[in-house]
């Protein structure tokens, strides 16, 4: 199970790139790890470290937004090869919502099954909050899957969209094995009665 998701207010990763590919998210050398845990501190590593250190320049390292549980990024996010470390390091890194214009289909996929939520808005939306965030160091928005909203403090306002399987998963805490052990006992009985029906045909 992951932390159900209703409503989040919170600072803005702005990640000005588009076509972000798994790889960058979450190099290859860091796939060999058993646990699903413990990746956050290697998201974006190559973008993030040089020798071992911190690029100051580099938007995660900047103290302002080291708790933003919110990215914003360009289109075509999450391209590349579909590993679901990706998402995992976005998760344990603490960002549960990203924005972009567009995803790469496996990535978002992959997304819902962590408990995170993809957002697509438009382009000259993105356009928008990357400005907002520009002027404003620790500008928040406000995501209600409930309401199905983006909005901030400043007048934006936008309709997110999601398949209703998926938001009734995300508002529950569930992935989609959680989601059908939800219904163990229909599917035992099922099993029982075919079961016995199987035995006594033979």
């Amino acid at each position: 199970m992951t932390e159900a998701f209703t409503e989040l207010t919170g600072k803005v990763i702005p990640l000005d790139a588009i076509n972000v590919d798994t790889d960058a998210i979450l190099p290859k050398q860091f796939l060999k790890r058993i646990n699903r845990t413990g990746f956050g501190e290697f998201l974006f590593y190559d973008w993030r470290y040089e020798n071992g250190q911190e690029k100051e320049d580099f938007v995660l390292n900047q103290e302002i937004y080291r708790d933003g549980p919110i990215l914003l990024t360009g289109k075509n996010f999450g391209c590349g090869s579909s590993r679901e470390h990706a998402p995992w390091a976005l998760a344990d890194f603490g960002i549960r919502v990203i924005i972009a214009p567009s995803f790469a289909d496996i990535f978002y996929n992959n997304c819902f099954k962590n408990g995170l939520l993809p957002i697509v808005l438009e382009e000259r939306e993105v356009e928008v909050l990357f400005r907002n965030s520009k002027h404003t160091p620790g500008y928040k928005l406000n995501v209600d899957l409930m309401k199905q909203t983006v909005s901030d403090d400043r007048g934006f306002n936008s309709h997110l969209t999601v398949e209703p399987y998926r938001k009734e998963l995300l508002l529950k805490g569930l992935d989609e094995i959680d989601s059908t052990l939800e219904n163990e006992e229909i599917i035992d009985s099922f099993e029982k009665h075919h079961s016995i029906h199987y035995s006594l045909k033979s």
